[in-house]
């Protein structure tokens, strides 16, 4: 959770949760009662979630921009240049309205993005009717298509990115980390591996040192910090040792 490029005042938070696997189910179990816009890739374990008028899909086009960018990277063409030129332009706006509140952004999207992402469909489908559906360009408009509204949605509300980067970001270091450890040894083990990553994750969103909060955090605790001022001891609100009072003897008594 993390609303910043929004103007939310909100700290960002990140959570992990172990699963057995990637299966839709623990999707669906996590997401029970969930209701609003559901910011993700293309997963197709997330399908299931869309089937009823609760929760609406918002793409990322981040994704789509990757996937054309791979074919233009090795073999340019007139088309992926235009693609590629569309999209930059799109997140040049992006970059000028970061941090605005959910109105403004709405606004600059209506009055400056919507005519640029009609332009780009229009072009990639005129250009794209002689190519064969083989074709590694033609594969990459076909994720697009196949989800343009989905791909639209940040045009509608100025709360929602055009992409999911900012969880993207949050499990980089997790996904790079786990070719090296591989296993977690056994499901708790999982589970405490997730409890640390969330507290690792959402250290470095606040901008704050991971290593020195929890080595700080648990001595506190150790010392009986009073349960009524634990607040405090939230990564956003944490401040180093010699600048926060430790509690006085009738606080730890609580």
């Amino acid at each position: 959770a993390d609303d910043r490029n929004s103007g939310s005042q909100e700290p960002p938070i990140a959570w992990y949760r172990a699963t057995m696997g990637r299966a839709g189910e623990s999707v669906m179990s996590e997401l029970a009662g969930f209701a609003g816009t559901l910011q993700a890739d293309g997963f197709t374990g997330y399908n299931q979630l869309y089937r009823g008028d609760a929760i609406r899909d918002a793409a990322c086009l981040a994704h789509l921009r990757r996937k054309i960018f791979d074919v233009h990277d090795s073999q340019p063409t007139e088309l992926s240049t235009t693609a590629m030129a569309g999209i930059q332009a799109i997140y040049r706006i992006e970059e000028e309205i970061r941090g605005l509140p959910p109105a403004e952004r709405l606004a600059a999207r209506r009055r400056r993005t919507r005519p640029l992402v009609r332009a780009l469909r229009r072009q990639l489908m005129r250009q794209a009717n002689g190519l064969s559906r083989h074709a590694d360009i033609a594969k990459a408009f076909a994720y697009g298509t196949k989800r343009w509204r989905a791909f639209n949605r940040f045009l509608y509300d100025g709360q929602l990115e055009p992409d999911n980067l900012i969880a993207e970001r949050a499990i980089r270091g997790f996904t790079v980390g786990r070719r090296n450890w591989l296993f977690s040894g056994n499901f708790a083990a999982a589970e405490r591996s997730a409890v640390v990553l969330s507290i690792i994750e959402t250290c470095k969103l606040c901008g704050v040192d991971a290593e020195a909060y929890m080595a700080d955090v648990i001595e506190r605790i150790q010392n009986d910090w009073p349960a009524s001022r634990w607040d405090e001891l939230m990564p956003w609100n944490w401040v180093r040792r010699q600048e926060m009072p430790l509690p006085l003897p009738d606080e730890r008594a609580r």
